[in-house]
């Protein structure tokens, strides 16, 4: 039997990460996918955050599971996340992506919600999982330089003379296929792990297991590659169109696999103590919200990121987004809560700095860098601050 005062703190627990799902959703994961589509005029605002949103709430669903536990349970050692310190840690991180969106500046959200969670932890006791944070400040670090440095070369590759656009555009669209092949997916592994098409169509050409993964992935990535160079063959611009809208899809599809952990995280360590609540159904609540949050607050950021960063057209898009998908992918598999501001910020610099600036705002960029560092410090000393003045009063 579950006291009334433990379903009362869970569910004040459930409703604070609701809240930061749906601040996740109208900032970082609701708004960044399709923002280069939007600068391209490849698809509108509004139209935009409705697909965002339902695809977001798809990959929140089967993709989740690997961020959201490792928020939940690998940031702090020794010390599981009490109710308390989960509704301080997810309401510091959630006002601090609200005034972000409502402000129209990206809040790095991974950023805000790791600093609120560590902030909270080390104030109950426990103790920093240094392994973990060495993993985290990599993938941060690396993310602009790789992300970016990506996003410039195909751009370059695009508007240079050396290879045929059609040919190279399709051979992305293979990359693309590629990656599609080898992502986790909840629905084709066990239960309790990922599988992918790769893996799942390896056993039946007869080889080897490493070899018949390798011959369904070439098998894939030659399909995506055929599909397109058709289309851009009947028309470039209608096929560079699609391609790059199904390039938001992914990243809109990837977002919901990694954001939703950082709303649903923290409750992870509650479900184990007397709320018997599977995760996939805390997943599927974190992905409502992250719908609802893309539906009603994305247009907004959407609208500053796809205009104020850089001017952007379908070439220029596309080499944004293929980086940012791996990025993303990468950060999901290895259950690291990573920033899609950051990624998709990054690739649209780099890809707008391919055309010779392209109009990137280096005023707007210093202020999104000063806003990332200063919403991980700020969510750790507020949670810090908050989590101990609760425990000397309560």
């Amino acid at each position: 039997m579950i006291g009334v005062e433990t379903l009362v703190t869970f569910g004040i627990a459930a409703a604070a990460s609701l809240f930061m799902a749906w601040a996740i959703g109208a900032g970082s994961s609701g708004s960044t996918p399709f923002a280069p589509a939007v600068g391209a005029n490849a698809i509108s605002v509004l139209r935009a955050g409705l697909i965002v949103g339902v695809l977001g709430f798809s990959g929140a669903v089967l993709q989740g599971a690997n961020v959201t536990e490792a928020v939940g349970s690998e940031l702090i050692v020794g010390e599981p996340l009490t109710a308390g310190a989960a509704i301080v840690g997810l309401l510091t991180a959630a006002v601090l992506v609200a005034l972000g969106v409502f402000a129209g500046y990206p809040i790095a959200t991974a950023f805000t919600v790791t600093g609120a969670v560590v902030g909270v932890g080390l104030a109950m006791g426990g103790g920093p999982a240094w392994p973990k944070y060495a993993e985290i400040l990599t993938l941060w670090t690396l993310t602009p330089f790789v992300g970016g440095g990506i996003a410039y070369g195909i751009a370059r590759l695009i508007r240079g003379d050396r290879f045929d656009e059609d040919r190279l555009i399709a051979a992305l669209g293979g990359l693309v296929g590629a990656l599609i092949a080898n992502i986790g997916f909840t629905f084709l592994g066990p239960p309790g792990e990922q599988g992918s098409i790769a893996s799942t169509l390896g056993p039946a050409t007869g080889l080897p297991t490493a070899a018949g993964v390798a011959v369904a992935t070439l098998g894939v990535a030659l399909a995506a590659m055929a599909t397109l160079w058709l289309a851009l063959n009947r028309d470039r611009a209608t096929g560079q169109r699609r391609f790059l809208l199904f390039l938001g899809g992914l990243v809109a599809f990837s977002a919901g696999g990694s954001q939703v952990g950082l709303a649903i995280g923290p409750l992870v360590p509650l479900l184990g103590s007397g709320i018997d609540i599977p995760l996939w159904a805390v997943l599927v609540g974190g992905g409502f919200g992250l719908l609802v949050g893309s539906w009603t607050g994305a247009p907004r950021m959407i609208k500053a990121i796809s205009q104020d960063y850089s001017s952007l057209g379908p070439r220029r898009s596309i080499a944004a987004l293929i980086p940012s998908f791996a990025i993303a992918q990468t950060a999901v598999y290895f259950g690291i809560p990573v920033s899609f501001n950051e990624i998709i910020v990054s690739a649209i610099v780099g890809s707008g700095l391919a055309a010779g600036n392209a109009g990137v705002s280096r005023d707007k960029m210093l202020y999104t860098v000063l806003a990332w560092v200063g919403s991980l410090v700020s969510a750790f000393v507020i949670g810090y601050v908050v989590y101990t003045a609760v425990q000397l009063v309560f």
